[in-house]
This record gives C-alpha cells, sequence and structure tokens, in this order.
C-alpha cells in the first residue's frame, strides 16, 4: 500500500524534517498554523492543507512535532482532531516531547478507535534536523516501528528503538535530564573558575582527563557558548520545559528528584533575568552576569 505522509507542526524542528521527506520523496501533505511556515515545504513538492482535519483525512501516517503536551493532545484527540478525522489504520507518530502520561492517554486512544500510534521523540538540534541527522528515541509496537522505520531513516542518521509505545518518550526525558543538568553543572563550576581566576584552558585540560568531564563540557559549550555563541540551538526555555516535564514524570512515579528541581529553578532565574531565549549553553554566562565574573571564552 502506498503511503500517503501528514506532517503537522513545521516549526524550528518540524520544518527542515518534513522538508527532508519532501527531498526524499515522499507524498507528504502539511498543516502549521503559521501559513507562512508551509512555504518552503510547498517549494519542495509537498501539499498544503486548511487545517488539521484535511492532514488526517488525507494520510496514511501522520507526523505531529508540536511544542507542548496540551497542543500535541488537542491536535491529536481534540474535537477537530486527527482522530476524529483519521480512517481505521492510520498511524499517528508523535515526535515532540511531552509528559509521558499524555502519551499514554494518547495511544489509548488511537487504538480504541482502531489507529495505531508510535512515540518517536527527537534528540539532537535543529541544525542536525536541517542536515537530515536526528536521532530518534521510538516507543513502539514492532510492525508500527516497521512501517514508520523509512520516514525516520529519511530524516535521521540514528533510530533507537527503545521499546512499547511510551518508551521513547521516557527514554528522551532520561536523556535530557543529563544533558540540562551537566549545563547547570557546568555553569557553576565554571563560574568558579572564573572567580578564582583561572585559566580557563588550564582547567577545561585537567576535567577532561578525569571523571568530571560530560559531553556538554566537552563537546558542546567549545562550539557554544566558550566560543562566544548563545544563539539557540536548543534554549533555555525549551530546557526549562523538559525539566518541568521531567520533575512532574519523576513525581508520578515516587521518584524523588531533587537535583532536577534545584536546576529547574536555575533555570527559572535565567528566565527571570530575560534569557530564555539564548542556547542553554549560556546558563553560565547568566551566571557570570548575575554574580559580576567575567564570562568564560576560549580565545
Amino acid at each position: 500500500m502506498t503511503q500517503r505522509i501528514g506532517f503537522i507542526g513545521l516549526g524550528r524542528m518540524g520544518r527542515p524534517m518534513a522538508s527532508n521527506l519532501c527531498r526524499r520523496g515522499f507524498d507528504l501533505v502539511v498543516f502549521d498554523v503559521v501559513p507562512s511556515a508551509m512555504a518552503e515545504a510547498t517549494r519542495l513538492g509537498a501539499r498544503t492543507a486548511s487545517g488539521v482535519s484535511g492532514v488526517a483525512s488525507e494520510a496514511t501516517i501522520v507526523l505531529t512535532m508540536l511544542p507542548d503536551s496540551a497542543v500535541v493532545e488537542e491536535v491529536l484527540c481534540g474535537g477537530g482532531g486527527v482522530l476524529t478525522h483519521a480512517a481505521p489504520g492510520t498511524l499517528m507518530v508523535e515526535m515532540s516531547t511531552i509528559d509521558p502520561r499524555v502519551t499514554d492517554r494518547i495511544a489509548a486512544a488511537a487504538i480504541a478507535k482502531g489507529c495505531a500510534f508510535v512515540d518517536a521523540p527527537v534528540g539532537r538540534l535543529a541544525s542536525h534536523a536541517e542536515r537530515g541527522e536526528c536521532l530518534f528515541m521510538v516507543g513502539a509496537d514492532t510492525d508500527d516501528f516497521a512501517r514508520v522505520r523509512p520516514l525516520l531513516d529519511a530524516m535521521g542518521t540514528t533510530i533507537h528503538y527503545c521499546g512499547p509505545v511510551g518508551s521513547g518518550i521516557r527514554t528522551k526525558l532520561v536523556n535530557n535530564y543529563l544533558a540540562i543538568i551537566s549545563c547547570q553543572l557546568n555553569a557553576e563550576a565554571l563560574a568558579l573558575s572564573q572567580r578564582f581566576g583561572l585559566s580557563l584552558a588550564r582547567t577545561l585540560e585537567v576535567i577532561h582527563g578525569t571523571t568530571a568531564t560530560n559531553g556538554q563540557l566537552k563537546i558542546n559549550w567549545p562550539a557554544k557558548v566558550l566560543a562566544g555563541d548563545t544563539e539557540p540551538g536548543f534554549t533555555i526555555d525549551l530546557a526549562h520545559k523538559d525539566l518541568t516535564l521531567i520533575v512532574e514524570a519523576a513525581n508520578a512515579v515516587k521518584v524523588p528528584v531533587p537535583i532536577a528541581a534545584a536546576a529547574r529553578e536555575a533555570f527559572t532565574v535565567a528566565r527571570g533575568h530575560g534569557s530564555g531565549d539564548r542556547d542553554f549553553s549560556a546558563m553560565v554566562d547568566v551566571l557570570c552576569e548575575i554574580a559580576r565574573i567575567e564570562k568564560p571564552r576560549l580565545k
């Protein structure tokens, strides 16, 4: 059966992902609440729908990349949502970072309507999406995973099958917990190093030679904040959103996460400082600005 692909949500991540599907020759119909966001996909050969219902009525597989849990649930399960208009057998692929309890509710609603559901949240940044280098963490029935795999391969280079539906988003939250917490730890450590008057290069040389190092500090930060680049790849606002999801999801299963809660408040301070739209590596700049410390930079 020829698959007709629908894509809802053409924002910073969704637009390049949909564009890569077009480039790979998939039959694509798209929708976004911002009409101009559909222009590039249209130039590449996608058709546009007048709304969610138009995508759902045309597509056999519907992908969504949306900003938060409430929007995802409304688009998929609301009165005018995908499930209202989709034919039985339609496969929904949800790629946003949302509350896993919302994922579970949507999956149950899809099954009740005779549809299928896959959660496939995205790792990596918008720059990777532009190059077709996304990483996906997939929760799915094995048959549904096989059905959606060609689409994921068209948008990314690394696909992890994490288990049944709901496993993908839960894996994403665990991964983002460590990635975001690392930024806060690094910010505090480097601010302290700056206050001590230490050489940043020598301090990093020591850290990278011990178990104190981490991927953010060793890989991401030298190309971002330590090079003076705080243009957003992943914003402080989004990091704060994910920490909130992590804390709430952990509370729901009675796992204490005091470090996540403390880090979330640090990100709250950064947002109050007016820095929510900066790259999350800029947490160190925010801390240095507040403490009136010279910002760490590799010359």
